[in-house]
């Protein structure tokens, strides 16, 4: 009999160290796979066509990318989480009236972001200091990247969707097979048709193209409590509401780290095109970190969600201890990994020693940090999960907006050196795990207890 047909759910009844894992490892994977798209073409640019087209594909086009997606991808938490519950809660009705509602505002979203992008990409570039050797190349890869749109929302928020319902490994079976894709398309539009960056952003987008058409197909067939119908695809506005009530604050915390990113992006440009790509190279390998650290913020959520739609409240308590342990161990060997490793990694972009140089001294700077974060990660995902995003949202855009922005902007100018730019990240990081910390347990006293 197939898993989804099974009366038991692993998530509310399973052994919860086991059934975090096995969630868990399947979304880090697909996460990796995912990062691989733009980390492929990293590669194929900086080793085939040169350190500006590096700096093109990984730097300001890439930080304007990502809040797009960002602010995205924090809208479509609202959807997953509250198709959670009503999955845990066996709610068929809206979990159907949900999926339809996630997929309508997707579409719309795309075609408002397609249009705004194409139009607005040069004068972003050009306001974030983008190096004029660069910024040709990064205004025909954003445009043709914001033309493609479409497929990586319906992707992230189908995707996403699935987890959700507490299948990881369906979008990782996905993205394996359109990362190689991406590969091969990568080869084929630089070294046969010479195509260049207008290539490589060609070939991101095929890719994932086929990804989004994959995860439609299996909503429409491979689920029985949850079935998409294209017909049936249209704004149920009591749903929307609700999706925007946990999504939005996720939303703004993710374009509070974006708009930060792009003001560091800026500061980074005016430091030269090393730097720039330096910064661009960083950007690939501390995504090794975010992914895993990423991925079980999504496990997390997604149990305790279900577990809460389920009112096994004592579940959980647990699956948020157990998940913070496992983040701790493994994230803490990536770091360990990365400091070791960072020189032939930045090797694997680029031969400019230069380039590797700074890069390697960014990493190691920056990079032991990221510890801090991951109470952030786990903490604040077991809030999303329950339906609590505001407060966690406001004390994350706090810790951004009120130590992190003043910093790049009156303090590095002071003392105009990369690593007084870089030390703005763990004392954001620490100002909100100071604050988000006590109210967890504020919440888990008031709420799960």
């Amino acid at each position: 009999m197939r898993k989804e047909k099974s009366n038991t759910n692993q998530i509310t009844e399973g052994v919860i160290w086991k059934q975090l894992l096995i969630f868990f490892f399947p979304i880090v994977i697909g996460t990796f796979f995912q990062q691989l798209y733009n980390t492929v073409d990293a590669v194929i640019v900086g080793r085939f066509i040169g350190k500006q087209a590096l700096a093109s594909v990984g730097g300001s086009a890439a930080v304007l990318s990502n809040l797009v997606i960002g602010f995205f991808t924090g809208l479509s938490a609202g959807a997953t989480v509250i198709i959670s519950q009503y999955f845990g809660a066996k709610d068929e009705a809206n979990l159907n009236k949900g999926l339809h509602t996630a997929y309508a505002f997707s579409i719309l979203a795309s075609v408002v972001i397609s249009v705004v992008g194409w139009f607005s990409a040069p004068a972003l570039l050009t306001m974030m200091k983008t190096p004029a050797d660069v910024l040709p190349d990064s205004i025909l890869y954003l445009r043709i990247y914001f033309l493609g749109i479409l497929f990586v929302l319906i992707y992230n928020m189908g995707s996403g969707i699935m987890r959700a319902i507490g299948d990881s490994k369906r979008p990782l079976y996905y993205l394996i097979v359109c990362c190689f894709l991406n590969i091969v398309l990568d080869i084929v539009m630089v070294l046969v048709f010479h195509l260049g960056i207008a290539g490589v952003a060609i070939a991101t987008i095929i890719a994932q193209a086929v990804s989004a058409l994959l995860v439609t197909f299996s909503l429409m067939r491979s689920y029985d409590m949850l079935k998409l119908r294209l017909k049936a695809i249209k704004i149920h506005p009591d749903l929307l509401k609700a999706e925007f009530r946990i999504g939005l604050p996720s939303g703004l915390q993710s374009c509070a780290y974006s708009i930060t990113n792009i003001i560091i992006q800026t500061s980074i440009n005016n430091f030269g095109t090393d730097t720039a790509a330096a910064w661009a190279a960083f950007g690939k390998l501390d995504a090794i970190f975010w992914t895993i650290c990423g991925a079980f913020g999504i496990s997390i959520t997604t149990f305790a969600g279900q577990n809460f739609g389920a009112k096994q409240y004592a579940r959980v308590r647990k699956s948020v201890r157990v998940c913070l342990l496992m983040a701790l161990s493994i994230c803490g060997a990536m770091v360990v990994f990365l400091m070791i490793a960072c020189r032939p990694l930045y090797h694997i972009f680029t031969s400019d020693q230069a380039v590797i140089d700074i890069g390697v001294y960014m990493l190691k700077l920056i990079t032991p940090s990221y510890l801090i974060y991951i109470f952030v990660e786990i903490y604040s995902g077991a809030l999303r999960g329950i339906g609590d995003v505001l407060i966690p949202a406001l004390i994350t855009m706090g810790g951004v907006l009120l130590v992190r922005i003043p910093w790049v902007l009156f303090v590095t100018p002071m003392r105009n050196e990369v690593s007084t730019l870089l030390f703005s990240y763990p004392m954001a990081w620490s100002a909100t795990a100071l604050l988000l910390i006590p109210y967890y347990f504020y919440r888990k006293k008031k709420v799960l207890e």
